[in-house]
């Protein structure tokens, strides 16, 4: 029966539903007609319930459609394979994908994720559109380690910038090895090699900043590493960001702005942002975190 089939049903069965009522009540057709057959009676509500079903049931098609975007996990490892790393939706549904924030390499089209080529350590969401217009979304992590945007006021013995394992301080660091080939620590970042935590008092001992840390002193660095996780110890990347100032009053508009920015960009394990912010007003991306060091 084609699609309009039902609706033909539905209309001949409310043609019918006076004179059934009629009968139900008199015995009578209310045209004199011969009394009805049983199987009449009974089957003008059949037919309704059926072209209710019917309506239903499309609705609940689309609703289970739209509702059904799933990876069939919600953390993705790098590996070391040489070909790219590919994650497809668990039912493929054609429409439109996308991800926030930038740093997911998604097919706007199928919805595969490139594993590979994302940034690690981000929890991403991402949305689905079909073409009625039907939507939905799924967040996922590519593991790996993030480092939070925070100011670190040394005054308070706040010293020691901590990384996020899988987009969730409260989960454990796996044992690991950081800063692989010593890029960081050689250029006087005091990052442990064993859990990637840096010591920024030590660091600026060392000279990262210089002999004597002036306002808006900046360095940047990308660190390797390797996790004990179920990456296998495969190689991972991540850029971060140091600024050095006197005082708060020092860091300049634009890169607070930035730091809120990245907040409303980083997804907590409830899936909620850090920071409440409309995303058409979020100009920044993401990466590199930045790491803000407040002498005094």
């Amino acid at each position: 029966m084609g699609h309009g089939g039902p609706f033909l049903l539905c209309f001949l069965a409310l043609c019918n539903f006076r004179s059934s009522i009629t009968f139900l009540l008199t015995g009578r057709s209310p045209t004199k007609a011969p009394v009805m057959s049983s199987t009449r009676i009974y089957l003008i509500p059949c037919l309704l319930v059926f072209c209710l079903a019917v309506s239903c049931n499309k609705n609940e098609t689309l609703t289970t459609e739209s509702a059904a975007l799933s990876y069939g996990d919600s953390v993705f490892y790098v590996s070391e394979q040489s070909s790219d790393q590919l994650v497809s939706p668990v039912r493929p549904v054609t429409g439109s994908y996308s991800a926030f924030p930038d740093g997911l390499e998604i097919n706007p089209s199928t919805g595969v994720i490139n594993v590979s080529k994302s940034e690690a350590g981000m929890r991403y969401r991402i949305s689905f559109k079909n073409a009625s217009g039907d939507s939905s979304h799924a967040f996922v992590v590519i593991s790996g380690i993030n480092f939070p945007d925070k100011y670190y006021r040394l005054a308070n013995a706040d010293s020691v910038a901590f990384p996020v394992y899988n987009a969730d301080p409260s989960r454990p660091m796996p044992a690991g090895i950081f800063d692989e080939d010593k890029v960081a620590n050689n250029s006087g970042c005091a990052m442990r090699t064993n859990n990637g935590q840096i010591n920024l008092k030590e660091s600026i001992r060392n000279g990262l900043f210089g002999s004597t840390p002036k306002n808006d002193t900046r360095k940047d660095f990308e660190v390797k590493y390797r996790l004990d996780d179920r990456s296998g110890k495969a190689l991972n990347k991540i850029k971060i960001l140091l600024y050095y100032y006197d005082s708060m009053a020092d860091v300049p508009t634009d890169l607070q702005q930035t730091v809120r920015e990245h907040q409303a960009m980083t997804f907590q394990p409830d899936n909620t942002p850090i920071l409440n912010m409309p995303i058409a007003s979020i100009a920044a991306k993401p990466r590199p975190p930045c790491i803000i060091v407040i002498g005094h």
